[in-house]
């Protein structure tokens, strides 16, 4: 009888053990997809920060010649300026949600 007991009891341990590495390999892939959509949001926030330094490079060629720190400055500038301030209002609420 103690020998049948061993062997239920071995029988169980493997299927435990079994479940273990399969739920393992779901909180792995979890884990990678998680990894995988944090990567495309940082790869989207890469693109659109290119993309609109090129578009004021494009509209400000001048821009080429500044210093980070002087581009910088610049911006804060021109943004804290009333008239840019109104118009990036107005083309938010205008563009809302659209690309």
């Amino acid at each position: 009888m103690h020998e049948k007991e061993i062997e239920k009891l071995q029988a169980e341990k493997e299927k435990v053990e079994r479940q273990l590495v399969q739920e393992q390999h779901i909180i792995q892939r979890l884990e990678n997809r998680a990894a995988y959509y944090a990567k495309g949001e940082r790869r989207k926030r890469a693109h659109r920060l290119i993309t609109r330094g090129a578009a004021i490079e494009s509209v400000a060629p001048q821009t080429k010649d500044l210093s980070e720190s002087a581009f910088y400055a610049f911006a804060e500038q021109v943004f804290a300026l009333t008239d840019t301030q109104r118009l990036l209002t107005k083309t938010v609420r205008d563009h809302a949600g659209g690309d």
